[in-house]
C-alpha cells in the first residue's frame, strides 16, 4: 500500500502544474457522474416497493406467480429465466377454503377487479366480499345478490331499486341497484366503483372459477408471520405465492413490476454500457495526461530516478486526483438520477408511491471505479517511461515512437476481427438475436479503434490530409503535423468516434423502427373507418357496427401481448410479442387489414391456430404447420399451430389469433379498436371516436414517439458524455502545445496562420471521427435493423447532419479557444 501513498513528487506535480491534471479531473468527474446516476437507478429498481392500500387491512395476501419461467438445459447447464407476465395471473377460488383453514386465519376472501361499462362511462368492478378488508360500507340498501349491484354513492346516478345496464365480459346485462356504498381503502382509485355478488363476479370478469388474489384476515391476536407460514403450508403444491408487508402492495399495483424492470434495465444494462464508455474515455484521458509529461519522466530517469519511483509517482498522482474528481462528479450524478427518475414517473413508467433511493453504495462504487480506472491507466501509460533506459527515454520524449506496441496491435486486430465476426452473425440472425449480436459489434469496433488508435490516426491523416496539401501553407502544415503526431491525433479522434457511434446507434435504431412501423401501419389498415373508445369497446359494438347501413365488414381487435419462446436448443428465452385477438374470421379481417401474408392463409385462424409476423417466425424458428410455444397474457401455456406468416407485424401486431381464445386471459375483455369497411362515419359515431386510417396512423405514431424518449435520453447521456470527453481531450492537446505554437511564432508565422493551421487540424480530427463513428454505427445498425425489421436503417438526413455539424463545431471551438489563450500568453 505504501507504493500508492502520495509522495512529494506527485504532490508537487499537481500543485505547480495543475493545468496538466484538469483534463484528467474532468474525465474522472464525468465518469463518476454517469456511473453514480445509473447506480442510483439500479438500486432504486432493486429496492422499489409500494405500501399496501387496498390490502392494508389484510395481513396476508395470496396471489399467483406473476412471472413466466422458462427452463433450459439440464444438469449443471440447467438455467431458469423469469419474465413478468403482460397481464395478471389468477388462481383458483377453491384455494380460499384451504387458506381459511390455516392456523390463525379468520377468513379468506377472494378478490376480483375488472372493468365494466355503462352508457355514461367506465367503472371498476369488485366482488362485494372485498368490503371485509377495504372498509367499504353501505350507506343505504343491502348487499348485492346475483343480478344486483351496489354503486359508489358519490357517482351513482341511480337509486336503490333502479335498474342499470352494464357492458361486461359476458355481454350487456341489466342489474338491479341493491344499495349505495361509501368506498374503502383502495376502492375508487381508478374512478367510480361497482360491487357485484361474489358468486357472479368471476363470470362478469371473464374468468370463471378464478380470483385475482385472496385476502387472508387474521383472528384477534394472531401473529402475521405465523399466519403467513400457516397459509403457505396449507397451499403447498398449488404454486400460489404468499405476500406480507410491502409485498401486498406489489400484488395490487402491477406497475411496480414493470417499474422494477425499467429501473434495473436502465441502471443495469444501460448503466453497464455507460460505465464501459466512461471507463474507456477516462482511461484514455489519464493515459494522455501521462504521455504528455514524457519529457519530465525522461529527465527524472536521467538524474537517477528509479523505475519504482516513476511508477509510484504516477500512481500517487492518480490517487490525489481521482477521489476528489469522483466525489465532485457524484453530486451532479445524484441530480441526473433525480431528473431521470422524475421523467419516468411523468410518463407513467414508475408508480407514484415509489421514491428514488439514494444511498452511499452507488456513490462509493462510482468513486472506486474512477480510482481503479485512474490507477490502471496510469500504470499502463507509465510502464514504458519507467522501464526504459534514461538516454532512450530522452530520445523517445522528443520524437514520437513510430513502431506500434505489439500487444496493443494484437489485441486491436483481435477486436477488429471479433467485430467483423459479430457483424456477419448479426446479419444472419433475426429479432433479439440480431440486436444482441449488434450490441457487441459497436463495443468491439470501439475497442479496436482505441487499441489501434495511432495506426488509425496515421491512416486518417494520410487519407484526409491529401486534400489539405493544396489548400495553402497552413493546411499543408496541419496535414504534416497530423501525420507526425499520430498518437496525439488518435487521442483527439477517439472521443468523437465514441460520440458519433453511440448517439447514431441509439437514435437511428428508434427512427428506423418507427419509420418501418409507420409504413406498415399506413399500408396495413385498409378499413374505411377506425373506431376507438377510452373505456374500450364491448363485443356488442362489433354487431352494432355490422348492422349499420352500407357496412361490408366490422372486426374488433383486442390488443395485448403474449410471451413467445424464441431461439433454439438450450439458448432460448421469452420475447414479448404484440398480439391482436380478432372478433371475426380471417376473411373478414382481410377486408379491413392487409397483413401482407407471405405463406399460409388467414382463413384458418381460430381456436388453437394463429398467424405470426415473419420476423417473429424467424426468431422462434417456426413455419406454417409448426407449433408455436407461448405464454398467454395471464401465464397460461399454449402451443397453437402457425397457419399463416405475414410481413407487417411491426406496424400492426406480431401475433394474430381469435378473440375468444384470448379474452379469457386478459383483465379487460373489451376490444381496443374496431375496424369497419363501408358505412357512414355519422352512423358509427355513437360507438366511439371515429377516424379514418390516416388519422389513426398519426395517433399511433404519436404514442410511439411518446414511448421512445428512453432512446433519446440514453443517446443524450452517452453522446453528451462523449462530446465533453472530446472537448476535454482537444483542449488538453492544444494546451500541451504551447511551446510548439510559440516556436512557430518565433520563426515568422503570424497568429492568423497558426490559428488557421489549428483549425485545419480540428477539421481533420472532426472529419476522421465522424467517418469512423458513422462506419461503426452503420456496421451496428444495418444487421440489427435487418434482423428486427427486415429493412435497412432509416437515417433522417437532418438529424445526421445535426450530429456531424455538432461534432465539427465542438472540435473547432475546442481547438480555437485554448489556442487563442495560449497565443496571448506567449505574446505577453
Amino acid at each position: 500500500m505504501r507504493s500508492f501513498a502520495p509522495n512529494g513528487l506527485a504532490r508537487a506535480a499537481v500543485r505547480f502544474k495543475p493545468a496538466a491534471f484538469v483534463g484528467t479531473f474532468v474525465a474522472l468527474m464525468m465518469a463518476a457522474l454517469i456511473v453514480s446516476a445509473c447506480g442510483i437507478l439500479l438500486e432504486t429498481g432493486l429496492r422499489a416497493s409500494v405500501p399496501a392500500e387496498r390490502y392494508a387491512k389484510a395481513p396476508v395476501v395470496v396471489a399467483a406467480d406473476q412471472y413466466a419461467r422458462l427452463v433450459t438445459g439440464s444438469g449443471d447447464s440447467r438455467s431458469e429465466s423469469a419474465v413478468l407476465l403482460p397481464d395478471t395471473a389468477r388462481l383458483d377460488i377453491a384455494l380460499a377454503d384451504r387458506a381459511a383453514r390455516a392456523p390463525g386465519a379468520g377468513a379468506a376472501v377472494p378478490d376480483f377487479t375488472f372493468p365494466v361499462r355503462r352508457d355514461d362511462g367506465a367503472l371498476t368492478g369488485h366482488g362485494w366480499g372485498s368490503h371485509a378488508f377495504t372498509g367499504a360500507t353501505l350507506t343505504s340498501g343491502a348487499a348485492p345478490r346475483t343480478g344486483e349491484v351496489v354503486l359508489d354513492a358519490t357517482a351513482a346516478k341511480a337509486g336503490v331499486g333502479d335498474t342499470v345496464a352494464f357492458d361486461t365480459a359476458t355481454g350487456r346485462a341489466d342489474f338491479r341497484v341493491s344499495g349505495l356504498a361509501k368506498t374503502g381503502s383502495g376502492d375508487g382509485a381508478e374512478g367510480p366503483t361497482a360491487w357485484f355478488a361474489d358468486a357472479q363476479s368471476p363470470a362478469l370478469a371473464g374468468h370463471p372459477g378464478k380470483a385475482d388474489a385472496i385476502a387472508v384476515l387474521a383472528r384477534d391476536g394472531a401473529d402475521t408471520e405465523a399466519l403467513a407460514a400457516g397459509v403457505k403450508k396449507a397451499l403447498t403444491g398449488s404454486g400460489a405465492r404468499v405476500h406480507t408487508d410491502d409485498g401486498r402492495g406489489a400484488v395490487e399495483d402491477r406497475g411496480l413490476g414493470y417499474a422494477k424492470e425499467t429501473l434495473t434495465g436502465l441502471g443495469g444494462s444501460f448503466g453497464g454500457i455507460a460505465a464501459m464508455v466512461a471507463v474507456f474515455t477516462a482511461s484514455g484521458t489519464v493515459a494522455l495526461s501521462v504521455a504528455q509529461r514524457a519529457q519530465e519522466f525522461a529527465l527524472l530517469r536521467a538524474i537517477g530516478a528509479t523505475p519504482r519511483q516513476i511508477r509510484r509517482a504516477v500512481a500517487a498522482e492518480a490517487l490525489l486526483v481521482a477521489p476528489l474528481a469522483g466525489l465532485v462528479g457524484c453530486l451532479p450524478g445524484i441530480g441526473l438520477a433525480h431528473w431521470w427518475f422524475g421523467q419516468l414517473k411523468d410518463r407513467g413508467a414508475v408508480p407514484a408511491p415509489v421514491d428514488l433511493h439514494v444511498s452511499w453504495i452507488p456513490l462509493v462504487v462510482a468513486v472506486g471505479m474512477g480510482l481503479l480506472t485512474a490507477l490502471f491507466a496510469s500504470w499502463a501509460a507509465g510502464r514504458r517511461p519507467a522501464k526504459i533506459k534514461p538516454r532512450q527515454a530522452l530520445t523517445e520524449a522528443s520524437v514520437e515512437r513510430l513502431r506500434p506496441d505489439v500487444i496493443r496491435t494484437v489485441l486491436g486486430l483481435g477486436a477488429l476481427v471479433g467485430g467483423g465476426f459479430l457483424t456477419v452473425l448479426a446479419a444472419r440472425s433475426a429479432g433479439d438475436d440480431a440486436a444482441n449480436a449488434a450490441l457487441g459489434v459497436v463495443m468491439l469496433f470501439m475497442l479496436a479503434v482505441a487499441l489501434l488508435g495511432p495506426l488509425v490516426a496515421r491512416l486518417c491523416a494520410a487519407l484526409f490530409g491529401l486534400p489539405l496539401r493544396g489548400l495553402g501553407a497552413a493546411a499543408a502544415l496541419a496535414a504534416a503535423n497530423s501525420r507526425t503526431n499520430a498518437r496525439r491525433l488518435a487521442s483527439a479522434i477517439i472521443p468523437i468516434v465514441l460520440a458519433m457511434a453511440f448517439a447514431s446507434t441509439l437514435t437511428f435504431m428508434h427512427t428506423s423502427e418507427s419509420h418501418v412501423a409507420a409504413q406498415q401501419l399506413r399500408a396495413g389498415v385498409t378499413a374505411d373507418h377506425v373506431i376507438t373508445h377510452p373505456a374500450g369497446l364491448p363485443a356488442e359494438a362489433v354487431d352494432r357496427a355490422a348492422r349499420a347501413p352500407g357496412v361490408e365488414a366490422a372486426v374488433g381487435l383486442l390488443d395485448t401481448q403474449v410471451l413467445v419462446s424464441v431461439g433454439s436448443g438450450g439458448d432460448r428465452w421469452l420475447q414479448g410479442a404484440a398480439t391482436q385477438g380478432i372478433s371475426g374470421s380471417g376473411a373478414q379481417l382481410a377486408k379491413v387489414q392487409d397483413l401482407d401474408v407471405r405463406s399460409g392463409s388467414l382463413d384458418r385462424v381460430g381456436k388453437g391456430r394463429v398467424a405470426v409476423d415473419k420476423m417473429l417466425a424467424m426468431s422462434a424458428k417456426v413455419e406454417v404447420g409448426d407449433k408455436l410455444p407461448m405464454y398467454l397474457p395471464d401465464g397460461t401455456k399454449a402451443s397453437p399451430e402457425v397457419v399463416a406468416v405475414y410481413g407487417r407485424g411491426l406496424g400492426l401486431a406480431a401475433v394474430t389469433m381469435d378473440r375468444a381464445s384470448l379474452a379469457a386471459h386478459v383483465t379487460s375483455g373489451f376490444s381496443s379498436t374496431l375496424l369497419v369497411r363501408g358505412g357512414d362515419a355519422r352512423a358509427l359515431a355513437p360507438l366511439g371516436k371515429v377516424t379514418d386510417p390516416s388519422g389513426y396512423a398519426v395517433e399511433q405514431n404519436t404514442d410511439r414517439e411518446l414511448n421512445a424518449w428512453a432512446n433519446a435520453t440514453m443517446a443524450g447521456v452517452l453522446g453528451g458524455f462523449a462530446a465533453v470527453a472530446a472537448v476535454n481531450t482537444l483542449v488538453m492537446t492544444v494546451l500541451d502545445r504551447r511551446r510548439e505554437l510559440g516556436m512557430l511564432r518565433l520563426v515568422g508565422a503570424t497568429g492568423r496562420q497558426v490559428m488557421d493551421m489549428l483549425r485545419w487540424e480540428g477539421l481533420l480530427v472532426a472529419v476522421s471521427g465522424i467517418v469512423l463513428g458513422t462506419a461503426i454505427a452503420a456496421a451496428t445498425l444495418t444487421p440489427m435493423m435487418r434482423g428486427l425489421t427486415g429493412e435497412d436503417p432509416y437515417i433522417p438526413p437532418l438529424v445526421y447532419g445535426a450530429f456531424a455539424a455538432a461534432a465539427t463545431v465542438l472540435a473547432l471551438l475546442a481547438v480555437a479557444l485554448p489556442a487563442r489563450a495560449a497565443l496571448r500568453d506567449r505574446k505577453g
